[in-house]
Formats: structure tokens, C-alpha cells, sequence
């Protein structure tokens, strides 16, 4: 990804903008409402509500 791209996020809409370092799987956060987003791809840029992450009580 040469340069900086936008987004919707999934949740309100609020135009997510990525720096181009960006990679796929990085967790970020909405601007607007704070939802957690994962980046699903690239090219184009596309971003999906992380997966929840579950408590390991180390069992």
C-alpha cells in the first residue's frame, strides 16, 4: 500500500483513515464510537469488527 486510505467503520460510518504501513490483521480503533476493527484486506482497504477476544484462565 503506497499511501494513506479510508474506511468506513462497520459500527457508525466514521471515515477510518490507515497510514500506509498498515498491514492485514492489525487491530485499530474507531475514532468515533471506539469500536475495535481488524484490517480484513489491503487492496482495497476493508475493515470488520475484531473478534472478540475470550479471558484464558489457563485452562
Amino acid at each position: 500500500m503506497s499511501k494513506s486510505q479510508q474506511s468506513p467503520c462497520p459500527e457508525c460510518g466514521y471515515e477510518i483513515a490507515v497510514a500506509a504501513d498498515t498491514v492485514k490483521g492489525e487491530i485499530l480503533q474507531c475514532g468515533d464510537c471506539g469500536m475495535e476493527l481488524e484490517v480484513i484486506n489491503i487492496e482495497p482497504l476493508e475493515v470488520a469488527p475484531a473478534p472478540e477476544e475470550e479471558e484464558d484462565w489457563g485452562e
